[in-house]
């Protein structure tokens, strides 16, 4: 597909989830208050299993995207590191417009500086940490938790509603900057994309596992 037409795509995406979240979903009964109680319930691991998984979902899956956006930003006019930290908090909504803006490539301009950013996101055994927490929480959440008491959050919690869509787009989108990343290994092999696309958030998760390294001067 063209980098216009994915760039099209992506601001349709984008400005689509932006309306929904804010204009249609569940109606928010609930006051600040018991809406920020709600939330300090989810960060301590007091809520349904299913959605507190879900809430430290969204907080290992912006981890995911600096395996592959700290490479990705070398060379770039805009940087990615604004986006990378505001998706620890708004998840695709921060993520999307980096990946409409940047410039897709698989080759430096330069060789990039030595630093310990580059080093610690082209670890494997960080990567493997980060897939064994998700694969913990996919366990806790789906031994420990009752889809009938999720299905009526979902229904009823505007915030789990739209944090149940972004899980699902940040998701989605995370094979998106593989090929780059593919390229930029020197790999020319295109069957790890297609397993990546294949096996959501686990595929792009094994391929950080396994990827090879960067070039020596590259870190």
């Amino acid at each position: 597909m063209p980098m216009v037409a994915v760039r099209i795509a992506l601001a349709a995406l984008w400005l689509g989830f932006v309306a929904y979240a804010f204009l249609g979903g569940p109606p928010e009964t609930r006051s600040p208050l018991q809406q920020a109680a709600s939330l300090a319930d989810l960060a301590l691991g007091r809520g349904e299993p299913l959605s507190v998984a879900l809430f430290n979902l969204m907080g290992l899956i912006p981890l995911a995207y600096l395996f592959l956006l700290v490479p990705d930003a070398h060379g770039e006019k805009l940087p990615a590191w604004p986006f990378a930290v505001a998706s620890f908090a708004v998840g695709a909504f921060a993520l999307l417009p980096y990946l409409i803006c940047r410039r897709p490539h698989g080759v430096w301009p330069h060789i990039p500086p030595a630093g310990r950013a580059a080093r610690l996101f082209d670890s494997r055994w960080f990567a493997l940490a980060v897939m064994a927490g998700v694969a913990g929480l996919f366990w806790f959440g789906l031994t420990q938790g009752n889809w009938a008491a999720f299905a009526e959050q979902w229904r009823t919690s505007r915030f789990v509603h739209v944090m149940g869509l972004d899980f699902l787009v940040s998701t989605a989108l995370l094979p998106l900057l593989i090929g780059d990343d593919l390229r930029r290994r020197s790999v020319k092999r295109t069957w790890p994309l297609w397993i990546a696309c294949a096996l959501p958030l686990f595929g792009p998760l094994l391929y950080l596992v396994l990827r090879p390294s960067l070039p020596a001067r590259a870190v």
